[in-house]
């Protein structure tokens, strides 16, 4: 454990935030040519990204976040298995890969630069929270508003107007979001609820904006499936969020376990919930654009993605 922590300290996190941008270009530039013979780069992307995610792994283990600790640890072995696959695959798989390049690189890509840029991670934090407040208020008759907006900078908790630090690239901050924004009643009293940009359904957008728009399949198709996909899971995500502010207004004394009616409503069901509508998506995701689900299934090694060649 003491090696494995020693490790996490050696790439900080502005080093591993470059690597895996780096990475992420490189893949993006092997799928661009990939008519031409970029084996080599396509495999140093992966395994730069590979080091990215794996580097994350310690930033979910001390938030108590198993799930996404493993599945973070998960991401070194996986990206040599997908540097392996580079020059082995053949086929279905072959396609797949180079499918699987063009979407990290164009849904990490952009996730990347919302993380840390502050300007974008303010705004999109704003645009969603400003949305399921008026969606709330709509149902509920009350008027709800965007409070203050605190940075949590390692000086200090300070607030977005009067925070110092780089607008345009910053990655040193405590506690486990950088960016947070309170939700205030019309008279000023505060809900106990503050948005940050876990709350943006922006890790569900960039996923199905990169493994759509990679597929090898006309452009008017894929500018559908966006047009279906995008603002479905934007809509899906705005309900959610105004569902549980009005949970965690109403159901003020509620307990189980010693959790309140909005940590059960966020950590469990919500995240359910969720969970099943991403898989409802792809279904119909796979129904739209059928290139995508061979892809797949040729990457997981399933005998029916290799008879679908």
């Amino acid at each position: 454990m003491h090696h494995l922590l020693g490790w996490s300290v050696l790439i900080e996190r502005e080093t591993a935030t470059l690597i895996g941008a780096a990475g992420m270009v490189l893949l993006g530039a092997a799928w661009w040519w990939r008519e031409r013979s970029v084996v080599r780069l396509a495999q140093t992307g992966w395994i730069l990204v590979g080091v990215y995610f794996f580097s994350q792994a310690w930033t979910y283990h001390s938030h108590n976040d198993p799930i996404l600790t493993v599945m973070s640890a998960l991401t070194l072995p996986l990206s040599f298995l997908a540097a392996w696959w580079e020059e082995t695959a053949v086929d279905q798989r072959k396609e797949a890969i180079v499918w699987a390049r063009g979407t990290v690189a164009f849904a990490g890509g952009p996730y990347l630069l919302i993380s840390y840029v502050p300007y974008l991670s303010v705004l999109a934090i704003w645009f969603v929270a400003s949305q399921s407040a008026w969606f709330l208020g709509f149902a509920t008759g009350q008027d709800i508003e965007i409070g203050t907006t605190w940075v949590n900078d390692p000086s200090g908790r300070v607030s977005w107007e009067a925070w110092e630090g780089n607008r345009w690239f910053a990655t040193d901050f405590t506690g486990e979001y950088a960016f947070q924004s309170e939700l205030l009643l019309a008279d000023g009293t505060m809900i106990g609820i503050n948005f940050v940009l876990a709350c943006t359904a922006i890790q569900s957008m960039v996923l199905f904006i990169g493994a759509i728009s990679v597929l090898n399949m006309s452009w008017k198709k894929r500018t559908r499936a966006l047009l279906l996909v995008i603002p479905t899971i934007h809509a899906l995500n705005v309900f959610r969020n105004a569902g549980l502010i009005w949970m965690h207004m109403t159901y003020t004394h509620w307990d189980l376990w010693g959790l309140s009616v909005f940590e059960f409503g966020h950590s469990y069901v919500a995240r359910f919930v969720s969970l099943f509508a991403m898989f409802l998506l792809a279904l119909i995701m796979f129904e739209m654009l059928p290139n995508m689900h061979r892809n797949i299934m040729a990457l997981t090694g399933s005998n029916r993605g290799k008879q679908r060649l």
